[in-house]
């Protein structure tokens, strides 16, 4: 009886946790597009404010002992601060200047981008299944953004380079995470801050610091409240990440996070009016197919690795 409540329990927090990332995930995209839309927030000062209250959440998370700090040199990580500085950067900069459907397309990309950067860099290799289920997600990418009538050259160079840094920075948090022999929270615990100062330093460069646009401007009330209720949901977004991970299964996680894909899509068209011809719907669903394609030979070739250790003697 006492097994059957602690199961029913876990069971609970795991669907908490699962609706904290839904929930999280999805409205960061929509908070994001709206404060750029409707208040004209600045893009850098944005994903400053995001850096500053993920780093204030987990300093409460480690004085509430769910996660404990490790002492990392600073020298060791300051490329990873910069690459995670242009990461958030260009993701919001995608999306301040695409549609949301190509927002989210694009970010799709960063997958064959990593395997290629594993597979030229660091002498990784990939199965002919794997790389095979790059094509359809390469050829919906492809086919959302020729035929999406708001594209533009600007957005275009903002989410190429969006990828290309953001898998630069998700291929060195592995690489520094087994270097440092350090876990996710304990890394982003330095690296936030240390991003923080980087772009402290950036911002007056690139964007006003007074007046209409600036960061110390007239800026009202309510578009105060949005963007900090932005940096409260991108701390949760990390958070609850992680937190699904360790509690659930790579299954889990990476079917739940194909459903946020196709709500965050939807949303795009209802919310923001985002114009979808038929083309494009037939490259997200060519996108799709690639996405699960490329989960289920991963999870299977991870089953079939963790089999063959099994049987070791």
């Amino acid at each position: 009886m006492t097994q059957q409540l602690f199961g029913f329990s876990a069971n609970r927090r795991i669907v908490a946790g699962l609706l904290v990332n839904l929930f999280s995930s999805i409205c960061i995209v929509f908070i994001n597009k709206w404060i750029y839309v409707r208040y004209g927030f600045p893009n850098m000062t944005l994903t400053l404010v995001h850096f500053v209250v993920t780093w204030l959440g987990l300093y409460i998370c480690q004085k509430m002992d769910i996660f404990c700090p490790k002492s990392l040199p600073l020298r060791r990580i300051m490329w990873l601060a910069l690459s995670f500085c242009g990461f958030v950067a260009f993701t919001n900069l995608s999306l301040q200047n695409n549609s949301i459907g190509t927002y989210q397309l694009a970010k799709v990309m960063t997958t064959p981008v990593i395997i290629l950067i594993q597979t030229t860099y660091y002498r990784k290799t990939f199965s002919t299944k794997i790389k095979l289920t790059l094509v359809p997600i390469t050829l919906g990418v492809i086919l959302n953004s020729y035929y999406d009538v708001r594209f533009n050259l600007l957005g275009t160079v903002f989410a190429t380079l969006g990828v290309l840094v953001t898998s630069l920075y998700q291929v060195w948090v592995g690489a520094k995470q087994h270097e440092l022999q350090v876990n996710s929270m304990q890394l982003l615990y330095y690296q936030a801050p240390l991003s923080s100062a980087i772009l402290l330093g950036i911002i007056p460069m690139f964007e006003p610091l007074t007046g209409d646009g600036g960061i110390f401007g007239p800026w009202s009330l309510p578009a105060l409240v949005m963007v900090l209720f932005s940096g409260v949901v991108a701390f949760l977004v990390n958070l609850s990440i992680y937190w699904i991970i360790g509690n659930t299964s790579a299954v889990t996680y990476n079917m739940f996070g194909h459903f946020k894909f196709c709500i965050t899509l939807i949303g795009g068209y209802l919310l923001f009016h985002d114009p979808l011809s038929l083309n494009q719907a037939l490259g997200i669903l060519c996108t799709l197919a690639g996405i699960l394609s490329y989960t289920h030979f991963k999870l299977v070739e991870q089953e079939e690795g963790k089999s063959r250790l099994a049987q070791k003697p």
